[in-house]
């Protein structure tokens, strides 16, 4: 095959990617590794088994293609690869712990690294953060054991190595394992001037009401524009509960209203929920009053949160912000939502 700058010239030839000079600079990075992985494995008796090219850390701001590369990337190696969002894969790491505890296993950690390196050669992540202890006390010992086992990582991050866990509770713990990625993985900035997500949504509305087939058709068109169509749910565990985006793909997660508001969550969960996406769609947002007051209540809280986090949030409503909430307990608390509603569908909003 050509390699991944000609096949990247290919694609901005045919007009389907913007041709970016901070991205094209990345690109020798991923084809490095991509050469390395496809190279025949050469084993005889006396031979030592090949030492693994080091990985690749991609970090830089929100929107810049991290996420674009490292899927064109995952699309062109031919070895047992898996593709995965850092938080699902660290809610799953934990379960698979929890399961080897229960066979009366005393180092959970070890047959966890065993099956991932015996079913892939190559784990992409996407937005790699630490915001949790328990998982900043596992990391260390866990992608030691994987780097061991030969597994070659590729991740995308919003900030630098050094900046992860940043004055997170007991950190001088965590310190080992910043020192293991920068040992084990090229550490790359990707600093494009270009903010693409945002750029997509300049001068095009993100609040659409009201609620009918024309909202839908554009809530549609916004959510193709971003991922292309293909999508899959994200679960996502929280104090033993699992909470799913319906749709995400690439830091842009997609839900209804009900399955946000209407079931019991609270804000944990919307905290996860904001940490996992830097683009959150909600679709068919209701008239509120005393007889969906629980689901308001729950509205005002996933809004502030968003906020908090600057989350980019695009979606559809049965009526603008001010006309949402007109009657019953809790008109007066929402007053400060609508402004911020308001303030969200601005086009430097999170830039």
């Amino acid at each position: 095959m050509k390699n991944l700058i000609a096949e990247y010239n290919t694609l901005v030839n045919a007009g389907t990617v913007t041709d970016d000079a901070a991205q094209k600079a990345a690109l020798p990075e991923f084809e490095r590794i991509r050469a390395a992985l496809a190279a025949p494995v050469k084993r005889g008796f006396f031979r030592k088994a090949p030492t693994p090219p080091k990985g690749l850390y991609l970090w830089g701001g929100v929107g810049r293609g991290k996420s674009m590369l490292t899927d064109f990337f995952v699309s062109h190696v031919t070895v047992p690869a898996r593709r995965v969002h850092f938080h699902a894969f660290m809610q799953e790491i934990h379960a698979s712990m929890h399961e080897a505890r229960k066979r009366g296993v005393d180092d959970a950690i070890a047959p966890v690294a065993a099956d991932i390196a015996a079913s892939v050669r190559l784990l992409a992540f996407d937005e790699m953060q630490i915001t949790d202890i328990t998982d900043a006390m596992i990391v260390g010992r866990l992608f030691e054991a994987l780097f061991a086992a030969g597994v070659l990582v590729v991740t995308t991050s919003n900030r630098v190595p050094d900046d992860l866990y940043k004055d997170g509770l007991n950190r001088q713990l965590f310190l080992p394992f910043i020192s293991l990625l920068k040992e084990h993985m090229v550490v790359w900035e990707l600093s494009s001037p270009t903010d693409y997500r945002q750029d997509r949504l300049a001068g095009s509305p993100t609040y659409f009401t009201p609620l009918g087939s024309d909202a839908s058709a554009q809530m549609n068109s916004v959510w193709k524009d971003f991922t292309g169509g293909d999508t899959a749910p994200l679960d996502l565990l929280v104090n033993g509960r699992t909470v799913t985006l319906s749709q995400y793909r690439s830091g842009v997660g997609r839900a209804n209203f009900f399955d946000l508001c209407a079931k019991p969550l609270g804000p944990a969960d919307f905290l996860v929920i904001a940490n996992a996406c830097k683009v959150l769609m909600i679709d068919d947002i209701p008239m509120l009053s005393r007889s969906n007051f629980n689901e308001a209540k729950r509205f005002v809280t996933l809004i502030d949160t968003l906020y908090e986090a600057q989350v980019r949030l695009i979606c559809s409503a049965a009526a603008k912000p001010e006309m949402l909430y007109l009657e019953g307990e809790g008109t007066f608390e929402f007053e400060r939502t609508a402004s911020r509603l308001r303030e969200m569908q601005s086009e430097d909003w999170a830039s």
